[in-house]
């Protein structure tokens, strides 16, 4: 099944450290990528996967009626994909699904960006009461979180590169802040997530209207394409 994601990716980007501009020497290429399966092949009993692993390592990749479920949810992981500044593969139809993220947009966002970062500030928070360490990763991507949050709030844009805050996170990925400093950033920045989503001009809802349209017409154009033989 892994020629899905070699035939018939329509997005494929990088994630991760290079794409927030935080990346180091040693950073992997955290590649993440959107395939539309031939529709005849959703015609069978055997439906084609929503999503794989690979072909390169630290490469995933979701059928885009899965990807689509997932950013119409507001996921952060998922969102961040239509929105990368480092776009390897693009096709007519994944030129269509960029032309479509703004309507994945909505004020839930504030819940999903917020639900996401307290998760991983409990997590560290958790593991140093118990074993006296904290996760400096984990406590960096968490404020990074929140302050993706706001900005999506305000802007409706979804921000990746973060490289204009790349000393201060790095600083916390190394350890070098103390983690009172931390809490009290990930506090103001909690506080300055409420306050975007009290003003913000997105919609309460996403378009799932636009969106199942994009659907459609990708699974129209991939009729071209034989059932997965």
């Amino acid at each position: 099944m892994i020629e899905l994601v070699e035939r018939h990716t329509i997005l494929g980007v990088v994630v991760g450290s290079r794409a927030y501009g935080l990346q180091g020497p040693e950073s992997d290429h955290d590649r993440r990528g959107v395939y539309a399966a031939p529709t005849r092949a959703l015609w069978s009993l055997d439906k084609p996967p929503t999503h794989l692993d690979g072909p390169a390592e630290e490469q995933f990749s979701w059928e885009i009626e899965r990807f689509c479920t997932l950013a119409l949810q507001a996921n952060p992981t998922v969102l961040e994909v239509l929105w990368s500044p480092i776009v390897e593969q693009l096709t007519l139809d994944g030129q269509e699904l960029l032309d479509t993220r703004q309507a994945f947009l909505s004020r839930r966002v504030a819940e999903t960006y917020g639900n996401y970062a307290r998760d991983q500030l409990n997590r560290v928070a958790t593991r140093r009461e118990r074993t006296g360490e904290i996760n400096d990763k984990q406590a960096m991507h968490m404020l990074r979180l929140l302050y993706a949050g706001a900005h999506v709030l305000r802007t409706g844009e979804i921000l990746v590169d973060v490289s204009h805050l790349r000393e201060r996170l790095l600083a916390v990925k190394r350890g070098e802040v103390a983690w009172e400093t931390v809490t009290g950033w990930a506090a103001e920045l909690l506080a300055d997530l409420d306050e975007a989503a009290a003003a913000s001009g997105l919609p309460d809802r996403p378009d799932r209207a636009r969106v199942e349209s994009l659907l459609g017409h990708i699974r129209e154009r991939n009729l071209r394409f034989p059932a997965l033989g």
